[in-house]
């Protein structure tokens, strides 16, 4: 770490982040939505509104005139460039067009970096001073050449165990120290939360292997035998390089449905210790979050693993089909000069990534879409809006009360939406009984029914059919009305 080094950093992401003028709502926002939830991707729309509701609660605290953009503004932003806070990309499989968002390593990092300023209640010293020991003496005993001293270890540790058997049999049974589960408790978790981090950088490694593939495909002239060399010669680089086997060991040893079982098992086991059930009750400081909610990243952990490593996978899968495009595109042999015109584009196009124009709008392309009509493509027949009527009817009265046609309402179910999210902010789950107390129902039994649509549609919310509860509201004329209904929690 010299001069030139720290002064080339100033240019990294996370430096930037830390210079940024709205560096607190970055990174505030960032960890509530993607480190607090554990979340790995979150769709444009979702995190956008997630960004509107902590900007008004921001706009209420500190005035109206600060944070005057939307969120949709803002995340655009911050996704700017190549290396921006977030990555802004469209999943290979989505049906429809709506891109998703994922924290870049260097914004992970600093929001780790800058959450270990927070005064641990619990700080534990002898589980990882025993942990490093363990881990020095594994290493000494693999790397161990001479028989005889394996021999020897393994022996001393026959004796160790047999003891620990006769001690057994004979009924001594030595209590387990809390402090020391706990400590051990801690240590895991937060060891199961860099673990997740760490995959960020795992796959951005592997996606600047694939964009560097294919630049490399479109600067190169090279015949396709000499390309392919030298890609899979980086290809097995990097599969066989420490992280490479490192990641392939560790998604063997998750796909295995013994060892996820055993894993699900002993967490189940873990988490219902008693010393473990009293951290539930410990505040964090650092979210207002309770620590059984944090507990919940051990709980999940199996699935969550999956995830990262799906991802890691799914990235490693496009670098296979880019090669596999390559080898399957003949077109150059027959259409040579447009490919060769494509390719400038596409070399015109990786040097104006490094340096855009300023203006948005630097070229136009003339309209060359065919206008095609096809028969059955033809609407069918609307009526005119405003239709000419030639006789005009007799007055007469009618014998039905019609003002219900002019008290026409709908449920605005965004707007539902939103009170639920405003609920959830202070609370891990409320049932539809207290949402409804703190946001009366002004529509009737119809808000009601949008609530249990709403409900029926989410994945964060639970319809228990065997336990009924009633929600009642007041009609226009001030009667008290209620509806007997299954229960329903909303969950964060």
């Amino acid at each position: 770490m010299d001069f030139n080094r720290i002064s080339g950093l100033r240019t990294h992401p996370a430096w930037r982040l830390l210079q940024a003028d709205s560096a607190p709502l970055i990174i505030s926002f960032l960890h509530r939505a993607f480190i607090a939830t554990n979340q790995r991707s979150i769709a444009a729309e979702e995190l956008a509104t997630r960004l509107d509701d902590y900007l008004h609660h921001l706009r209420e605290s500190f005035g109206e005139k600060r944070f005057p953009k939307k969120g949709k503004d803002y995340l655009n932003n911050w996704a700017k460039g190549e290396q921006g806070f977030l990555r802004k990309y469209y999943p290979a499989a989505s049906v429809g067009d709506e891109p998703l968002f994922d924290l870049t390593p260097a914004t992970e990092k600093v929001i780790e970096w800058i959450t270990s300023f927070e005064q641990k209640q619990f700080v534990g010293t002898e589980s990882r001073l025993l942990t490093i020991f363990r881990l020095l003496r594994e290493i000494a005993d693999e790397t161990e050449t001479d028989p005889s001293l394996r021999i020897q270890q393994l022996e001393q540790e026959k004796q160790a165990i047999e003891r620990k058997i006769a001690q057994f049999q004979a009924g001594h049974i030595t209590p387990h120290d809390s402090t020391r589960v706990k400590e051990k408790f801690l240590q895991a978790e937060e060891t199961a939360r860099q673990l997740l981090s760490d995959f960020r950088q795992v796959e951005e490694n592997f996606r600047s292997l694939d964009r560097g593939v294919r630049e490399r495909i479109t600067t190169s002239n090279s015949g396709k035998g000499q390309m392919l060399d030298t890609i899979f010669s980086e290809q097995d680089a990097i599969t066989e390089s420490d992280q490479g086997r490192s990641f392939k060991a560790f998604w063997s040893w998750l796909m295995s449905p013994a060892s996820q079982d055993e894993l699900q098992e002993t967490l189940q086991k873990v988490l219902q210790l008693p010393e473990i059930e009293s951290l539930q009750s410990v505040d964090s400081p650092q979210n207002h979050t309770t620590s059984h909610e944090q507990d919940t990243l051990l709980e999940g952990i199996r699935f969550r693993l999956l995830e990262a490593g799906e991802k890691v996978n799914s990235t490693c899968a496009l670098l296979v089909e880019q090669l596999r495009r390559y080898l399957d595109d003949q077109a150059w042999l027959e259409n040579r000069r447009i490919m060769e015109i494509v390719r400038e584009i596409e070399q015109s196009a990786i040097v104006v990534r490094q340096s855009p124009p300023a203006e948005k709008v630097f070229t136009t392309l003339a309209p060359l879409k065919p206008e095609i009509e096809l028969p059955m493509a033809r609407g069918l027949f609307r009526p005119a809006l405003r239709p000419v009527i030639n006789e005009v009817p007799e007055e007469g009265e009618a014998n039905v009360d019609t003002s219900a046609l002019y008290n026409q309402h709908y449920v605005d179910e965004q707007q539902l939406r939103s009170q639920i999210r405003f609920a959830l902010q202070t609370r891990t789950q409320i049932t539809l009984a207290e949402l409804v107390n703190l946001y009366p129902v002004k529509k009737g039994l119809s808000e009601v029914v949008a609530y249990l649509h709403i409900a029926s549609e989410s994945d964060r919310a639970v319809i228990n059919t065997d336990q009924n509860q009633a929600i009642g509201w007041q009609d226009n004329h001030g009667g008290e009305k209620s509806a007997w209904m299954p229960s329903v929690i909303f969950t964060r």
